[in-house]
């Protein structure tokens, strides 16, 4: 069950202490507290955790600061939207709104390699009017003799080439607990001239002991990758071990199932499951459309399969798209031959405006 307080309630009120003190005498119930931080206004919900079947649903809305309550319908009782078409969704962060309304485009390197090339790239981004970026520093691969990625080493002149050029935002994936702490030193080091969403790949969807960590911290947001192998559902409840921890600032975002359904393709592109996640629940989504082709092929009207599949998820409602580019893709040192050219960002960037512009189109249609 979830008790939602009126907006902009203040916690030093009488009010407030006295509907917090009839929660907490409420038997066999323990309260958990999250504070989503929209554009202009403050929420704060309380999720009741136990046997609330018992619970005088009325009697809470009868509360002085309760706005509503909202009765748990999807396991994952925190990201979950409960039917409840009023909960807000998303967060901001850095001064960047992410929601289920936004739209952003994350382009970038899958895997840093030189400061040049990040360099290159976060002018380009720049000129461009883009605030995010990705860049890879902690790379998990299939084959242990991979490059693995830089590390903590190439952290500051990331961070303040991302300062120089007006980048807000870096989707940056984490493989250890320790990496938080690098990239936190790092930030500090450099003056904190950016900010970092820490990204969970792939292959760590069902890694619950780095979620919990992840979870526990609220500095950073995330932007949580579905498993390549594992059912919607189950990626869905792991994305619930963030929350569960409290921080429910997270991005979900598909990235492609594992199929030989999918041949030609790199994975099986699943960016139709764009509206069954916003349904269900209030996390912005995105699409990963780099890793779900996994090359630079053209169909014959001369688009690239790429920006087809990143089409399909905008036309969905996805609100972000994760995209790999790199100025010398015959130089990556990971995943080069799917790398888009510097060349065509400006049409990709422009045809993804154009895909939002007529998902709003097509929301107005049906309004």
């Amino acid at each position: 069950m979830i008790v939602i307080l009126h907006t902009n309630t203040d916690e030093q009120s009488k009010e407030y202490a006295d509907t917090i003190s009839f929660l907490e005498q409420l038997p066999n119930i323990s309260l958990q507290y999250h504070v989503v931080q929209g554009e202009e206004q403050k929420l704060s919900e309380i999720y009741l955790l136990g046997d609330t079947q018992k619970v005088d649903q009325a009697e809470i809305e009868n509360l002085d600061c309760v706005d509503r309550v909202v009765r748990i319908s999807e396991e994952y009782r925190i990201l979950g939207r409960h039917q409840d078409e009023k909960r807000a969704s998303g967060f901001i962060y850095n001064d960047v709104h992410f929601s289920q309304d936004t739209c952003h485009v994350l382009a970038g390197l899958c895997a840093v390699d030189t400061p040049e090339h990040v360099e290159t790239m976060m002018q380009a981004l720049q000129k461009h009017g883009q605030v995010c970026t990705r860049m890879g520093a902690y790379k998990p691969r299939t084959n242990p003799y991979s490059f693995q990625g830089h590390g903590k080493q190439c952290l500051p002149y990331v961070f303040e080439l991302a300062g120089k050029y007006g980048i807000k935002v870096i989707s940056m994936e984490v493989t250890h607990e320790s990496h938080i702490d690098e990239i936190s030193n790092a930030l500090q080091e450099t003056g904190n001239p950016t900010g970092v969403m820490l990204q969970i790949g792939t292959r760590n969807t069902q890694n619950f002991e780095l979620l919990k960590v992840v979870g526990r911290q609220t500095q950073y947001p995330v932007l949580f990758k579905r498993g390549y192998g594992v059912s919607l559902n189950e990626s869905l409840n792991a994305a619930e071990y963030l929350a569960s921890e409290g921080n429910s600032n997270v991005v979900f975002c598909l990235r492609g199932m594992k199929s030989e359904g999918g041949a030609p393709h790199r994975n099986m592109v699943d960016f139709g499951q764009v509206p069954v996640i916003k349904r269900l629940t209030r996390m912005p989504v995105c699409v990963d459309p780099s890793h779900s082709v996994g090359s630079r092929e053209k169909s014959p009207d001369g688009i690239l399969d790429v920006a087809h599949a990143a089409a399909q998820g905008l036309i969905a409602g996805a609100n972000l798209v994760l995209v790999d580019f790199h100025p010398a893709p015959h130089a990556a040192l990971v995943d080069g031959p799917q790398a888009l050219l510097m060349d065509e960002l400006p049409r990709f960037l422009d045809d993804m405006a154009r895909c939002h512009e007529f998902y709003q189109t097509r929301k107005s249609l049906w309004a």
